[in-house]
C-alpha cells in the first residue's frame, strides 16, 4: 500500500491551517451593516500578514481575495460594496497559498437573526459534507462521496448543484480528480493513500439549476431559492483521512460563539 508523503501532508496542514484561521479571524466581523468588500480586505490582510497569499486574487482574472456568496448565490460571488443585512446568509470561501501549497476552505455565516428554513439548509449542507468525509479511506470509490451527499440532502428535500465540484489540490490550485457531490455508490476511481482533494457541496433549497451572471463568475440559483456550501481540504491516509482545514477554535458551523 502506498504511504503518504509526510512532507507534503505537513505543508498542506500549514496551508490549510492558515485558511481556517483566516475564517476564524473573520467570524466576529460578519454581521449586519458590513460590506463584502470589508470582509475581503480582512481575508487579504490576514493571509498576507501571516506569510501567505490569497490564491483567488487574479486567478483566471478573478478580482478579489475571497468569494462571498450570499443568499441565492451558489458560489464565486465577487466582494463588493453590497451591505449585508439582518436575515441574510453568506458563504465565505478562502484559499491560502503558502510555501508553495494551497489550503482551500469555506463556511456559512448567519447575518443577524435568520429564518428557520435558512438554518435547516445550512445544517443539512454541513452534515452532508461531514458524512462524506467520515467514510474516506483507501480502497473506496470516489463516487461514494457524491452518493453519500446526494442521498442525505435529497431526503431532506434539497438538491445538489451539479455544475461545480470538489477538486484535487496541492501545489496546484485545481487539479484532478474532480470530486462530484452526487452520483452512484461504487463508481469512479479508487481512492489511494496520499490523495488530496476538496469536498465542497453546494446545496440548493429548490432546484439544482444555476446560471452565471454577466460578470462571468457569480453563480446563482435559477429559481432564486437559497443556496449553502461548506468546504474542507482533506488527505487520504493509510487508515482513513485527515482534514487540513480544521478550525483551531472549533468554529465548524454557525452559530459561532466568538
Amino acid at each position: 500500500m502506498k504511504k503518504i508523503d509526510v512532507e507534503l501532508f505537513e505543508k498542506m496542514h500549514i496551508a490549510g491551517k492558515l485558511a481556517a484561521r483566516t475564517l476564524d479571524e473573520l467570524t466576529s466581523f460578519v454581521k449586519p451593516g458590513v460590506t463584502t468588500n470589508f470582509l475581503d480586505k480582512i481575508c487579504y490582510e490576514y493571509i498576507k500578514d501571516h506569510g501567505g497569499n490569497s490564491a483567488p486574487l487574479y486567478y483566471r482574472g478573478f478580482p478579489k481575495s475571497c468569494c462571498t456568496s450570499a443568499n441565492h448565490t451558489v458560489c464565486h460571488g465577487i466582494p463588493s460594496e453590497k451591505i449585508l443585512k439582518d436575515g441574510d446568509i453568506i458563504n465565505v470561501d478562502v484559499t491560502a497559498f503558502i510555501n508553495g501549497h494551497h489550503g482551500d476552505t469555506s463556511r456559512m455565516f448567519y447575518i443577524g437573526d435568520i429564518s428557520v428554513k435558512s438554518k435547516n439548509l445550512i445544517s443539512a449542507t454541513y452534515v452532508s459534507m461531514m458524512k462524506a468525509l467520515s467514510i474516506i479511506k483507501p480502497g473506496m470509490k470516489l463516487g461514494d462521496i457524491g452518493a453519500t451527499i446526494q442521498d442525505y440532502v435529497e431526503l431532506k428535500g434539497y438538491s445538489v448543484v451539479k455544475d461545480f465540484c470538489g477538486h484535487g489540490i496541492g501545489t496546484v490550485f485545481h487539479e484532478p480528480p474532480n470530486v462530484l457531490h452526487y452520483g452512484k455508490k461504487n463508481s469512479g476511481i479508487t481512492l489511494k493513500s496520499g490523495m488530496i482533494f476538496t469536498i465542497e457541496p453546494m446545496i440548493n433549497e429548490g432546484k439544482y439549476d444555476i446560471k452565471i451572471l454577466n460578470d462571468g463568475w457569480t453563480a446563482v440559483t435559477k429559481d432564486k431559492t437559497l443556496s449553502a456550501q461548506f468546504e474542507h481540504t482533506v488527505g487520504v491516509t493509510d487508515e482513513g483521512f485527515e482534514i487540513f482545514t480544521k478550525s483551531d477554535k472549533n468554529l465548524t458551523q454557525p452559530p459561532y460563539l466568538v
